[in-house]
């Protein structure tokens, strides 16, 4: 059974991605690359991650016009990831124009709330409400639009698998129970999002800043 872990790459670092991936590619189901990662290295860096022989989430969380988006994600065919992001908050149009851009073999999710952000952030944001509720009306807007899933906190997945029971779902910001929380805001545990209905997990610093991350994999891989 594949691990439903994808490792966070956060890094600009290319030796330390490549370092790190190669600790822990026997204990997780994939490797997440963010923004700091393709921002230094591109396209270039992301054939050099897929060497590992790992799936590849690419998690650029494009926002920006319909067209421009489109474009976007049409230049990155020729890397096929296996999961890509997008904001749900770009609207109905963007989000169609994305899936029907993307490759047949690429998941297109939408990042519905940052879990780094909280009621309050929302409110300062201009959108009225809790998260979840939030959560809950970009989830049907991403459904709607065609898209495969959804990005979600673990406090949310839930809630949204019961309205899109076939729908996939990533959860970030998962940490181990007694783990620092970090600029988490509505974090769960790795055990947790899982039971609540996550389809993976993406977990960033508990592996990453550990001494030992292929360690800490495993023991998160085992509490699953």
């Amino acid at each position: 059974m594949t691990s439903p872990i994808y490792v966070a790459i956060d890094t600009p670092d290319l030796r330390k991605a490549q370092d790190l991936a190669q600790q822990v590619r026997h204990h997780v189901g994939g490797l997440k690359l963010g923004l700091e990662f393709f921002c230094a290295h591109g396209q270039h860096g992301v054939h050099e991650m897929m060497k590992f022989g790992l799936p590849i989430f690419l998690d650029l969380k494009l926002h920006d016009i319909p067209n421009t988006v489109a474009k976007a994600v049409q230049a990155l065919h020729v890397l096929e990831p296996a999961i890509l992001t997008v904001h749900a908050a770009g609207g109905r149009a963007m989000l169609e124009d994305a899936k029907a851009a993307a490759g047949v073999n690429t998941k297109v999710v939408a990042v519905t709330v940052l879990t780094s952000l909280d009621n309050g952030d929302l409110t300062d944001i201009g959108v009225g409400g809790k998260a979840e509720e939030q959560v809950s009306r970009l989830a049907d807007l991403a459904r709607s639009a065609g898209l495969d899933g959804i990005v979600c906190s673990g406090e949310e997945v839930a809630l949204a698998k019961r309205t899109w029971p076939d729908g996939y779902f990533v959860v970030p910001g998962v940490r181990p129970a007694g783990g620092a929380m970090g600029d988490q805001k509505r974090a769960v545990t790795p055990r947790e999002a899982l039971d609540r209905g996550a389809s993976i997990l993406v977990v960033g610093r508990p592996i990453s800043l550990a001494d030992r991350p292929d360690m800490a994999a495993r023991e998160i891989e085992a509490t699953l």
